[in-house]
């Protein structure tokens, strides 16, 4: 295994030595490394796009996928026309449940950075289950009372003067 090692570093070393200068080395490598920063940014830049939550899903696990996506495109000098583009992507990502966190974000022309919108998406979050389970507190009598028989649930009707 060394031994293959030491072969291609030869190699390496031979290919380059009928080059003049440094910059013309440096030259022939940014070409060669070029199209793999292409291909890797086209396939962050395709994972960016394409991510979804799915619904249930932690908001803070899909934030720190979103921003790990961002960084990688930025070290690939992905340049986005739009200041605000990387945002507007993640805002799409989100499910439908939270519409109304991406209405208010848009309709008050928040201007945050990644982290902070990342964690007013958690807070959002927080906020949601919170209201869920009150909901579902308050809709157990409800069907408890559904499910009784026509004759109990005249005995729990409210009576009338």
């Amino acid at each position: 295994m060394q031994y293959r090692t030491r072969l291609d570093e030869n190699e390496i070393q031979k290919q380059y030595e009928r080059y003049e200068d440094i910059w013309s080395i440096m030259h022939c490598m940014k070409e060669l490394y070029t199209v793999l920063d292409q291909h890797n940014r086209y396939v962050v830049m395709k994972a960016f796009i394409g991510a979804r939550i799915i619904e249930g899903s932690s908001i803070r696990k899909h934030g720190v996928i979103m921003l790990s996506l961002v960084e990688k495109l930025k070290d690939l000098q992905a340049d986005f026309n739009e200041k605000e583009m990387d945002v507007d992507l993640i805002l799409q990502s989100l499910p439908s449940s939270f519409d109304q966190f991406i209405i208010s974000y848009n309709m008050n022309v928040l201007k945050k950075s990644l982290h902070d919108l990342i964690n007013m998406l958690v807070q959002y979050e927080a906020t949601i289950k919170k209201f869920a389970s009150v909901l579902v507190e308050r809709l157990q009598p409800l069907k408890r009372r559904a499910k009784l028989p026509d004759a109990r649930r005249e005995d729990l009707s409210p009576v009338s003067i």
